[in-house]
């Protein structure tokens, strides 16, 4: 278990405290490389890159290309920490050896409650298209089932979320791929019944960016969140049998191919179609596939974004019940917690996360529009917050690192310090976006009032401990 010794408000004297996690090791390399290609990839994606296309026209090929880099920055440095002090929780373990208890115990808490909030976005996603399909089994019936299977799932062992997820994350690259050969072939006039569509679609339409700059820039505000759900693979790594290796390797094979398909996927959508056919809330993936002639392309899509959802479901009930999990032996949440399966399954902190995951599901399934859009609204910007205690950890914790065991530094964040920099920077641009768009502005709200009152929580066990202590 972690060192839960460390005097409040102070960070661990040491870059890695020895202790070694009482979680099965039963990941594989292969289950954290597709976790790392695969986990990002979602309905975002698939879906919601439609709006983002609408605000920037073809300039959302610049808006995916800057919040990927800043995806990319943010996971060089997270897998920097967590290939030399690898723990199940992460970077609320990496934030507390940085900057006190107070930094763990709010990033943990914020990341467990955005976990389980999105979860219910998920499930309720997931059961609508499978209600579309079997109309005869109501949509609470499918949520029931999906939240079912997974925690069976996730109380059996550990490589039985690596194995769900190999798969999904198999799947869904395997359709990216697909999708982009066949738009290259489409726009190289290759396939049937089509003709080189040239630069026409890039050009025409008020041009490459028919919004100017300011279209990019509305575009990186509205795709930088698809890129949340990478840094559950730090947290997998843990339970591997080499977790400094493993998380190394998942790493540097994801950033780039991430970018890739991200990218080129952009890239191809909109040479292929006019960005100003483009819908929000429709896919123009399937827009794309039916305009090559694509037999069936809803069909085909609706699958893909269903195991998508599946997927991220899966991924976000492993994490939050890690995330807790690792809470609970730092003693910032409750000691029950700990009970640990003769198969290293931390059984309790999995029901914890799906009882709370399932609450969020009725209150979307019962008040979508109220309850339930207050607790979204409140978690729209914690990706942020994790993502600049991420950033601010790793400043603190590498020259700790270069100091105490260099030899552990098998992953370096590119040009440190001055992208670490660079990266927070951008965040900061973010939230200032947040803040003057209109749509953008209550979930920066809500989110800063959720986060002041985890601060508050965190500063009252720091002045209690404080006073104990002395």
């Amino acid at each position: 278990m972690h060192d839960t010794t460390t005097p409040a408000g102070a960070p661990a004297p040491s870059a890695d405290t020895g202790a070694k996690e009482p979680l099965s090791a039963g990941l594989k390399q292969r289950h954290l490389t597709m976790l790392g290609l695969g986990g990002v990839i979602g309905a975002g994606l698939f879906v919601g890159s439609g709006a983002g296309i609408a605000v920037a026209g073809p300039g959302i090929v610049l808006s995916y290309l800057i919040a990927g880099t800043l995806a990319m920055l943010v996971m060089r440095m997270l897998g920097e920490m967590s290939a030399a002090m690898p723990a199940s929780g992460a970077f609320s373990v990496h934030a507390e050896r940085a900057l006190g208890r107070w930094a763990g115990f709010s990033v943990g808490w914020l990341y467990w409650f955005l976990l389980v909030v999105v979860l219910a976005v998920e499930a309720t996603g997931a059961a609508q298209i499978a209600n579309g399909w079997v109309p005869a089994v109501p949509q609470w019936g499918w949520v029931l089932l999906f939240m079912t299977v997974f925690t069976v799932a996730n109380l059996a062992a550990v490589k039985n979320f690596g194995e769900f997820e190999f798969w999904f994350a198999a799947l869904k690259v395997t359709a990216i791929v697909l999708f982009l050969a066949l738009s290259l072939l489409a726009v190289l006039g290759v396939l049937p019944d089509t003709e080189p569509v040239g630069l026409t679609n890039l050009t025409g339409h008020g041009g490459l960016l028919p919004h100017g700059w300011a279209g990019v820039v509305s575009g990186v505000l509205a795709v930088v969140f698809a890129f949340g759900g990478l840094e559950v693979v730090t947290i997998a790594a843990a339970e591997s049998d080499d977790p400094a290796r493993a998380v190394g390797r998942a790493v540097r094979s994801a950033v780039w191919r991430i970018l890739f398909f991200y990218v080129g996927s952009m890239l191809m959508i909109v040479t292929l179609l006019p960005w100003s056919s483009m819908e929000p809330g429709k896919s123009p993936y399937v827009a794309v596939l039916d305009g090559i002639g694509v037999p069936g392309a809803g069909q085909i899509m609706n699958i893909v974004v269903f195991v998508a959802l599946l997927s991220a479901l899966n991924a976000n009930l492993y994490g939050s019940s890690r995330m807790v999990f690792s809470l609970a032996e730092r003693g910032e949440a409750p000691r029950a917690l700990l009970k640990v399966s003769g198969g290293g399954v931390p059984r309790r902190a999995v029901l914890a996360s799906v009882a709370f995951g399932f609450v969020s599901v009725l209150l979307n399934l019962k008040w979508p529009d109220s309850v339930f859009l207050y607790m979204l609204n409140a978690v729209g910007a914690v990706l942020l917050f994790v993502w600049g205690l991420i950033a601010v950890s790793q400043l603190r914790l590498r020259p700790r690192i270069e100091r105490e065991a260099p030899e552990k530094l098998t992953l370096r964040m590119w040009a440190f310090p001055y992208l670490t920099w660079v990266a927070l920077a951008a965040m900061g641009g973010v939230l200032v976006l947040m803040l003057t768009d209109d749509a953008a502005r209550p979930q920066l709200l809500w989110s800063a009032g959720a986060t002041c009152v985890v601060l508050l929580v965190a500063g009252v066990r720091e002045l209690r401990a404080r006073r104990a202590g002395r």
